[in-house]
């Protein structure tokens, strides 16, 4: 599928790049044009994304990243900008899904760790990269939510809370920055599959053994499925999609906004 060339001459950084959204959405920015930093902790994973967005021809540079240690991604942009110019656009992603369980069974270190990277790793990105935005008054921003994080699902505390603050945080965002010529929105996708996520979902919710779902992770995944419009999964292709329409100026109008994938809205 031939894609516009809308980002040419543009730096884009992504965060959690070497997970399958953030790779599906470097790859997309890649080849419509955009030059790519890709951050993420894991560098095994991070070399192989580097090597795939490398096949389509653009400049493209890895940095590990901690976005949980501020002078980390204060680093990180610095390295980035220092290899490939001022950053543009952002694609803030980097998450950690953690246990399921009910509240008051909830692994306290896991919710501390899951907040830690999924709301506060956030704040630490979008603070350093859009200290150097408002500099050069210029932005596109686009953070990943979730559905958790607009309808709180059982069992997944910490990931719910985090997610609804980063819902918060991109409407707070926007509007602090929008002054700034800089727009900030986000993305919320509901399930996505199939592959290891949502077998991993499916059995520890059946593994909970609460009201919500079947002991039976065959039968969850069709409860969880009756609860999407749509009836099915989300597939990776339709999310690169939405995330290079907001970071684009045919989303010129658009900030402080939150959009579900694949048909998640109930």
């Amino acid at each position: 599928m031939s894609v516009e060339q809308r980002f040419v001459g543009q730096t884009a950084l992504v965060t959690g790049a070497a997970g399958n959204i953030g790779l599906a959405v470097a790859t997309r920015l890649a080849r419509e044009g955009a030059r790519l930093v890709l951050l993420d902790l894991d560098g095994d994973k991070l070399g192989h994304a580097r090597d795939e967005v490398a096949t389509l021809g653009g400049k493209v540079e890895t940095v590990l990243c901690d976005v949980t240690d501020y002078k980390s991604v204060e680093a990180a942009v610095a390295t980035a900008e220092a290899a490939l110019g001022p950053v543009g656009l952002l694609f803030n992603n980097a998450g950690y899904q953690g246990a399921f369980a009910p509240i008051h069974e909830y692994p306290v270190e896991d919710f501390e760790r899951v907040v830690q990277i999924d709301l506060i790793g956030a704040f630490h990105v979008l603070r350093a990269v859009s200290r150097r935005m408002v500099a050069q008054k210029f932005g596109r921003i686009v953070n990943t939510a979730s559905m958790a994080g607009l309808q709180g699902p059982p069992n997944m505390g910490a990931y719910g809370a985090s997610k609804f603050g980063v819902v918060g945080l991109t409407q707070v965002a926007s509007k602090d920055l929008a002054p700034h010529n800089i727009r900030v929105n986000g993305i919320a996708p509901a399930l996505m599959g199939p592959g290891f996520m949502w077998d991993r979902q499916t059995e520890l919710q059946a593994r909970t053994n609460t009201q919500y779902f079947s002991t039976d992770p065959e039968e969850v995944k069709k409860q969880m499925l009756g609860g999407v419009p749509m009836r099915r999964l989300g597939a990776m292709e339709e999310i690169p999609g939405v995330v290079s329409f907001l970071l684009s100026d045919d989303s010129s109008y658009i900030t402080g906004v939150t959009l579900p994938i694949s048909g998640g809205i109930v």
